[in-house]
């Protein structure tokens, strides 16, 4: 982003802990999912490599984010998508400034509880 005092640039780890965390934050979520694509094993993420379950794209100056989550069993996966999609589409607008085109989930699986 350009303005009148010199040159904006936002590394897309920064955006993509934002919407990671904006994401943990919502009703039904377990946490962030990595998947090997080598064996298929899905991998639920600590905190700290939470990074790893977004994708960030930029396409026509507008971000484009996939979210890969693992959500509590027996809630309402598109309620919980619907939550996260409105969610991290205010919390990443609001922080950086940029106009979020799409969001993607993709429920990489459901965690039942202990």
């Amino acid at each position: 982003m350009q303005n009148d005092l010199g040159m904006i640039n936002i590394e897309s780890e920064a955006i993509a802990k934002i919407a990671g965390l904006a994401t943990t934050e919502c009703y039904g979520i377990v946490g962030m999912a990595s998947k090997n694509m080598k064996d298929g094993i899905v991998k639920l993420l600590k905190i700290e490599s939470i990074t790893k379950g977004v994708k960030v794209r930029i396409e026509d100056n507008k971000l484009i984010l996939d979210l890969h989550i693992i959500v509590k069993y027996g809630t309402n996966i598109k309620a919980v998508a619907e939550t996260i999609i409105s969610t991290v589409k205010y919390k990443v607008e609001e922080a950086t400034s940029m106009d979020v085109a799409s969001i993607n989930i993709f429920v990489e699986g459901i965690k039942i509880n202990d």
